[in-house]
């Protein structure tokens, strides 16, 4: 069985537990038999396990690694967390994925530890044949109320427009605000959970916001990336940089975060909204997927009078529909 095949079998159960053999042979273009021939290997090699007889059994991957471990949080060092908890399981990764885990497992430790308050900081990992996932949590204020209170901001909904601009800290003498915004684009998934907000960077490279019913306390960071990850470091922080520099000099922004529930975005309080703390990139990439139009006021606001006062950010739009170019470029020749 070669190693496509294999992640594409791990793939199907992850995705569905039922009827895999049909669904198998129908992908494959090979008999059922040889489909349950080849389930049978990988159940043989523990990676997945069955339940139930005949047309009703169901496959599920099966946990090679899982590990909880509660940290008080006062005299905690993220590398600790990474050596004796982590690192262990995932030894026998590729050495880029390695090296990621490493990078995101130590940002979301250290943000728990500086800026949470939190008594305690809670972090677990699960690994199948597919995915390695990892959580981080603590119980302190929650993320988004954090910013909102120190960014002076009206809603907590701001506060995740602003992690997905990238360089945002709240203690930015020993913080460059970098963590959340690489961790989120290298990832396959990442998610953020903290009061009734729900912040989540999905496998489309989409940033999603999402209400939960129920408020919860502090703050919960969920990472999953795939054992096998081409990605590297290396790749991200060259896509996000300046030519021939090694700064963070690049962002890009979806606009639609701007746009509360019911809103479109018409105001110059609201281009003002998205545009604070452009200035501190080289170039801006505003990506409107997902808003169907915009106002003259908005338009004028971000595209001229922004322009205009930081002549040295270039913005970028793209995903643009019919009406929303339609304002840039008369925005454009204001």
């Amino acid at each position: 069985m070669t190693a496509d095949l294999r992640r594409s079998i791990l793939a199907a159960i992850a995705q569905d537990g039922g009827n895999v053999a049909a669904r198998l042979a129908g992908q494959h273009e090979v008999s059922r038999q040889s489909a349950s021939a080849w389930l049978a290997k990988l159940k043989q090699d523990r990676l997945v396990a069955s339940s139930g007889v005949g047309r009703g059994v169901r496959y599920r991957l099966v946990t090679l690694a899982q590990v909880r471990q509660v940290y008080p949080r006062a005299g905690l060092r993220e590398d600790r967390v990474w050596r004796e908890l982590i690192a262990p399981r995932l030894g026998d990764l590729p050495a880029n994925v390695r090296d990621i885990w490493h990078y995101a497992v130590t940002e979301m430790v250290n943000n728990a530890i500086d800026h949470s308050g939190s008594k305690r900081v809670i972090v677990k990992l699960l690994r199948d044949a597919l995915n390695t996932t990892v959580h981080v949590a603590d119980e302190g204020e929650g993320i988004f109320l954090k910013i909102q209170r120190a960014l002076n901001l009206y809603d907590p909904r701001e506060a995740i427009l602003e992690l997905a601009k990238g360089k945002l800290t709240t203690d930015p003498a020993h913080h460059t605000g970098e963590g959340i915004f690489f961790s989120s684009k290298v990832m396959d998934a990442f998610d953020i959970r903290s009061g009734i907000l729900h912040f989540m960077h999905d496998e489309r490279g989409a940033d999603v916001l999402l209400e939960r019913p129920a408020s919860a306390p502090g703050t919960l960071v969920l990472m999953r990336l795939a054992n096998d990850s081409p990605r590297t470091l290396k790749a991200l922080f060259d896509q996000f940089a300046a030519p021939e520099e090694y700064t963070f000099a690049k962002t890009i922004v979806p606009v639609r975060l701007a746009q509360h529930e019911g809103e479109k975005l018409v105001s110059r309080s609201q281009a003002k909204r998205l545009t604070m703390r452009f200035e501190r990139f080289q170039t801006v990439v505003l990506d409107f997927a997902g808003v169907e139009e915009i106002g003259q006021a908005f338009a004028d606001e971000v595209f001229r009078v922004f322009r205009q006062a930081y002549p040295a950010t270039a913005l970028l739009p793209i995903n643009m529909t019919p009406a929303v170019e339609k304002m840039f470029k008369r925005a454009m020749q204001g």
